[in-house]
C-alpha cells in the first residue's frame, strides 16, 4: 500500500485568490518510509506573500522569485502522488489550494476519497487534544525541536512518524507488512487459502520418563472407578495421549 503524506505553504489563507509557494510530500509504503520525497518551492506568479503567512513559513516573495511556477511542477506533482492515497494535517486547506492549482491549468481536482485527514483521526483518538502538529509530536515523544518555522517537507515528515502513531504505531506497521507478505495465500475474494500439513517423517521422541510414566498410572489407580482419565487412559496404549 502506498501512501503520500504532504504539507503546502501558501501565500495567504484563501484558495480562490492566495497560491501554494512551497509543496512537501514523503512517500510511505506499507506504513514505512522509503526515503522517496518530493520537495519543491513555487513561484506564486505575482501574488505577494501576507505579513501573517510570513511570520508563519518565514518565506519571503523575493526567495521565490526565480523558482518555477505551478505550471511547471504540477506534472512531477502529479506524477509522484499518482496512484497513493494523500495524507495531510487538516486537509481540506492543503486539498483546497493543490485542487484550485488544479483547475486553473483545467486538471481534474483529486478525489476526495483518495485523501486522509490526520487531523480528524487525531482527534478521534485524542478528543481532549490539543492535535496540533507540534502537540502530537509531544504526545509521542517526535524530535521536533529543529521547527522553529512551518515547513513542507519538515513538516511531511514529522507527520509522517505522527501518522505512523495514530494508526497504531510501528507494530501496526509490522503486522500490515506481514499480512502483506502473506497475500499470495489468500484468495480473490479475500479469504485465507487452506494449507496443506504434512506429518513429521520420524515421530519426535517421547518426553515421558519411565519414572512419570509409573507415577501417572498410581495416580489414576487411585481416582477410583468412575473417574474420566480412566476412560482416556489405557496403559498399553494411550499413555502419552492422555498426559498431552
Amino acid at each position: 500500500m502506498r501512501e503520500i503524506i504532504f504539507d503546502t505553504e501558501t501565500t495567504g489563507l484563501d484558495s480562490r485568490e492566495d497560491r501554494i509557494i512551497e509543496i512537501g510530500a514523503v512517500e510511505l509504503v506499507n506504513r514505512f518510509t522509503t526515503g522517496q520525497t518530493f520537495h519543491v518551492f513555487i513561484n506564486p506568479q505575482g501574488r505577494q506573500v501576507h505579513p501573517e503567512a510570513l511570520a508563519v513559513h518565514g518565506i519571503s516573495n523575493e526567495r521565490l522569485a526565480n523558482e518555477p511556477t505551478f505550471p511547471e511542477i504540477a506534472e512531477k506533482f502529479l506524477a509522484f502522488i499518482e496512484g497513493a492515497k494523500l495524507i495531510a494535517h487538516n486537509a481540506s486547506f492543503d486539498m483546497g489550494f493543490i485542487n484550485a492549482e488544479l483547475a486553473r491549468l483545467g486538471q481534474p481536482a483529486v478525489d476526495d476519497e483518495l485523501v486522509i485527514d490526520s487531523l480528524v483521526l487525531a482527534r478521534r483518538k485524542h478528543p481532549m487534544g490539543p492535535n496540533s502538529l507540534d502537540a502530537l509530536c509531544r504526545r509521542y515523544g517526535i524530535n521536533n525541536s529543529h521547527r522553529t518555522f512551518h515547513g513542507a517537507l519538515l513538516d511531511s515528515q514529522l507527520l509522517a512518524e505522527v501518522y505512523i502513531e495514530l494508526i497504531g504505531g510501528k507494530q501496526a506497521a509490522l503486522i500490515l507488512e506481514a499480512n502483506t507478505e502473506r497475500g499470495s495465500a489468500e484468495t480473490a475474494a479475500g479469504t485465507q487459502a487452506e494449507f496443506a500439513v504434512s506429518p513429521r517423517p520420524e515421530p519426535l521422541a517421547s518426553r515421558l520418563s519411565e519414572t512419570e510414566r509409573a507415577a501417572h498410572a498410581r495416580l489414576v489407580e487411585g481416582l477410583g472407578e468412575n473417574a474420566i482419565w480412566r476412560k482416556l487412559y489405557n496403559p498399553g496404549e494411550n499413555q502419552e495421549a492422555a498426559l498431552g
